[in-house]
């Protein structure tokens, strides 16, 4: 995929930290050729997280992330550095810009006890070498944002830190054959951009057709027409989770049936605790909060469905009096203690770390998360059906 193609959910993402007036930004801007960020000799010039989507060579297709100072004072210093920390959540790979005529300090030895901590493989960026004397760096690179030293050893040192994705992985291509019919069901939703399919839509589309099998794609309200008629019975039927309940009574029980949100949590790495964290449904009790969280922002139609149908139907199911919260884009609560539930959007809009850092995190508050097709799935009855086509994943 190239620029125009790729999705920010699934191109590296490249954080660059360090401490005020360390020269973030002029490294930021001499690794990208481009003015991405402001600077200027002002301590704390980056205010908020700056991200850009673009190419860079070797690595292709990433997002750059430029961050406020880590070391910033008073109130909204803080607010900024806090900021910066959920930045951390996201980023597969760190970038440390340290002054070379200092050296490191204790805010950039805390970054890098993070990154450690996170598991983010990272890299030291001794900037200022056109007037330091920092020459030995083991864990990094000497390098002068002014004149140019060492950039293009900087970004060759980041590719070889970067993992450039798992060529094996797929959405639903190793589930079915070449020849393969598998049909598409895509309601037309409201909240969609108008003459558009919706991210999940269009990769998966994608991966059907790279694996060789033919991707026939239907709104709900022909799918059982379509069927009577196709001449081939499907492998494999995909819906849109809200479409969950009549496509099920449309599909006959030998074509395999899933959903596109189920498919985006096992592409995510996350399907498993899906699946365990649904049960959890059956557990809520009156007065217990649901965090109900989507991963990107948009306009809330009159039945949204994280604000209108999954609450409808969790009170339907449950019979209980619950309370829902909701969280959207890149804002997630730093304490989750006061929720008995996290239910998640499939993430098509997150990268694979952010994802993995909100269910670990709901992991380690011992707090059940689970997606919304999987949720919709289990209180529909169909979770067992919606996972037979998928290996090592029951309940």
């Amino acid at each position: 995929m190239g620029l125009n193609d790729t999705p920010q959910s699934e191109r590296i993402h490249i954080g660059f930290f360090g401490r005020r007036n360390a020269g973030k930004s002029s490294v930021v801007n001499a690794v990208t050729n481009q003015q991405i960020s402001v600077v200027s000799d002002v301590k704390g010039t980056t205010t908020d997280p700056v991200t850009k989507a673009m190419e860079l060579l070797p690595l292709g297709p990433v997002v750059i992330i430029d961050t406020p100072g880590f070391d910033d004072e008073g109130a909204l210093g803080e607010m900024r550095v806090k900021r910066t920390k959920q930045v951390l959540n996201r980023v597969d790979v760190a970038v440390l810009v340290v002054d070379g005529t200092v050296g490191k300090t204790g805010a950039d030895n805390e970054l890098i006890e993070i990154f450690t901590d996170k598991k983010i493989p990272y890299i030291v960026a001794y900037n200022k070498s056109d007037i330091s004397e920092q020459t030995d760096c083991p864990d990094g690179v000497a390098v002068s944002a002014l004149d140019g030293t060492n950039i293009g050893l900087l970004k060759e040192k980041i590719a070889h830190l970067t993992k450039t994705g798992d060529t094996k992985k797929k959405i639903c291509g190793d589930l079915v054959s070449e020849g393969d019919f598998v049909v598409l069901v895509v309601p037309i939703d409201s909240a969609a951009p108008k003459g558009r399919l919706i991210l999940p839509q269009q990769q998966t589309i994608r991966d059907v057709l790279e694996s060789g099998a033919t991707a026939i794609v239907v709104r709900d309200t022909e799918l059982k027409s379509t069927l009577e008629n196709l001449g081939k019975k499907p492998k494999l039927v995909i819906t849109d989770s809200q479409a969950f309940e009549s496509v099920s009574k449309d599909v006959p029980e030998d074509i395999y049936l899933t959903s596109f949100s189920i498919l985006l949590a096992r592409y995510k790495g996350f399907l498993k605790s899906a699946v365990e964290g649904a049960t959890a449904i059956d557990r809520l009790k009156d007065g217990d909060r649901v965090l109900i969280s989507e991963g990107c922002t948009h306009h809330r139609q009159c039945d949204d469905i994280g604000t209108v149908k999954l609450p409808r139907w969790l009170k339907n199911y449950t019979g209980k009096e619950l309370v829902f919260e909701t969280s959207s884009g890149k804002g997630f609560p730093d304490d989750l203690s006061p929720y008995s539930l996290v239910l998640h959007c499939g993430g098509c809009m997150l990268n694979e770390r952010e994802v993995q850092y909100r269910r670990k995190f709901a992991e380690d508050s011992e707090v059940p998360f689970t997606n919304y097709g999987t949720a919709i799935a289990y209180m529909q009855g169909i979770l067992k059906r919606s996972l037979q086509i998928i290996p090592d994943i029951d309940i």
